[in-house]
């Protein structure tokens, strides 16, 4: 599909500018991305400092690491996706959704919690 995409838009608007917006993406997501991270970090260390225990936040992290790798893969389908890991309206979305699967699949016994 990803490949798809990219010959027709090549088509449409040409080569050169397909390139530059691919590579246009993988610029803003990498910034995007890195100051998303930043502000992430910075809650953690409040969260941890107040002795709670920072599980959404980590689960933003994990979203926004995902939504910078997807961003540097080239392909318009994949730059949707990750923009949509780092854009915090989104995110809160894509989080509630993990943290259901999550959920359940601890509540199943698919997955456990070991604490030292």
């Amino acid at each position: 599909m990803e490949l798809y995409i990219l010959i027709e838009a090549g088509q449409i608007i040409g080569i050169g500018p397909t390139i530059a917006l691919i590579l246009l993406t993988g610029v803003a997501g990498a910034w995007l991305a890195r100051s998303q991270g930043v502000a992430i970090l910075s809650r953690i260390q409040e969260e941890t400092s107040r002795g709670q225990m920072p599980t959404a936040t980590l689960i933003d992290g994990a979203l926004v690491l995902v939504g910078g790798l997807l961003l540097l893969t080239p392909g318009f389908f994949t730059d949707l996706l990750g923009f949509s890991f780092l854009v915090p309206l989104t995110r809160d979305v894509w989080r509630a959704t993990l943290s259901l699967w999550l959920e359940k699949q601890v509540r199943q016994g698919s997955v456990r919690i070991h604490r030292q």
